[in-house]
């Protein structure tokens, strides 16, 4: 199958590849690792003047209506420049979820606020498992009493809010938003691989009211959700493994040893071309999951979802290995440039899971009707 970018997302790419290049460079990025922690305000709020935040929301949200086709052109350039902001995150897990079946009056309250950079909103999905709800809700004249504990959220430290998946006394799953502000929640930062922002959550006796519930089933708002998470994080993981192939590619090429460029080394060339064939996996599966969801064919998204991630964590991780080996000793110095990409490419592949896992989430979308084959 072809995929070839329109005009509208050959813009996104220019323009997105434009921002991060000139605004996410390695002095910058090691800036807000240090002194930031891990969230560049500066950036997100270029991001929001240039409309980019809201790319993939629809229009009647105020967006510019390109679905997860745009969003995965933004996130590729983001992956590029390995640049410190919650994009994914807020985009995938929080801002579509609400902008599909939150109420007009949600959409008005959060989504906004979002478009023009004023707050970050994230969500708690937990895309390893994609099963586990760690918070539970009690009903209380009309809201909720929640109390539970998020491990690892990204962004959850400079969000105003977290939108997430909770269990009903029923048994059944609602999805909330819950204000980082509200009495009874206490976020704790963590020291992650790839060095962004990221928290735990906890949740103890925290009061939603019933317009904070999106409507609807939460089981498949959360599925949902969770399908265009694997998907963003795959993004992330093109962009990261590109980039640091072209970087080896180039080092191989001007590196010379025993009178010749180390690229002429059959071994070489081999593990570079394996490299090349991961990134392409990771492309194709990538595109055409987000293709699908845009043209709302849940089911065989589901498992298209699932392939991508695979590629993603398995490729994903050869790719990052094989360019910081190729690299040789300066490969592993922590301050030089395809050392960065490393932690990114382990970070996305920890956060989806491992392979083995996500196989054996493939085989359960597969025994319940999932499709992996081109659509009728």
């Amino acid at each position: 199958m072809q995929f070839e970018l329109d005009d509208d997302l050959v813009a996104v790419r220019d323009l997105t590849e434009k921002i991060f290049s000139d605004r996410a460079d390695a002095e910058r990025v090691r800036h807000v690792e240090a002194a930031e922690s891990g969230h560049d305000r500066e950036l997100w709020r270029i991001l929001a003047d240039a409309g980019v935040l809201g790319i993939p929301l629809p229009e009647e949200a105020g967006g510019a209506g390109m679905g997860m086709l745009g969003l995965v052109t933004l996130l590729e350039q983001q992956g590029r420049r390995v640049a410190p902001v919650p994009l994914w995150a807020a985009l995938a897990t929080a801002a579509l979820p609400i902008a599909t079946f939150g109420t007009p009056e949600q959409v008005e309250r959060w989504l906004p606020g979002l478009a023009d950079g004023s707050v970050v909103l994230t969500g708690a999905f937990d895309p390893p498992t994609g099963r586990a709800v760690t918070v539970a809700a009690e009903e209380d004249a009309g809201a909720l009493q929640l109390s539970g504990h998020l491990l690892s959220v990204p962004a959850a430290g400079v969000a105003a809010a977290v939108l997430v998946p909770v269990s009903l006394p029923s048994g059944e799953i609602a999805v909330t938003m819950v204000p980082t502000d509200r009495p009874g929640v206490t976020i704790s930062p963590l020291d992650v691989t790839s060095r962004e922002s990221y928290a735990a959550v906890h949740l103890d006796g925290v009061t939603v009211s019933a317009d904070e519930v999106l409507p609807g089933d939460g089981a498949e708002i959360a599925r949902w959700t969770r399908r265009r998470a694997r998907v963003a994080l795959s993004a992330v993981q093109l962009g990261v493994c590109s980039e640091a192939l072209r970087m080896t590619a180039r080092y191989t090429s001007e590196r010379v040893q025993f009178g010749r460029p180390l690229s002429t080394n059959q071994a070489v060339a081999v593990r570079a071309a394996d490299a090349h064939l991961d990134i392409e996996s990771i492309r194709l599966t990538t595109q055409r999951a987000a293709w699908l969801m845009d043209l709302g064919q849940e089911e065989e998204a589901e498992a298209a979802s699932l392939v991508a991630k695979w590629w993603a964590s398995r490729g994903g991780l050869r790719v990052v290995h094989a360019t910081q080996h190729l690299h040789g000793g300066i490969g592993a110095d922590v301050d030089y440039p395809i050392h960065r990409y490393f932690l990114w490419g382990r970070q996305v592949a920890f956060t989806l899971g491992s392979a083995d896992a996500v196989v054996a989430e493939l085989g359960d979308a597969l025994e319940h009707g999932g499709n992996i084959g081109a659509p009728a």
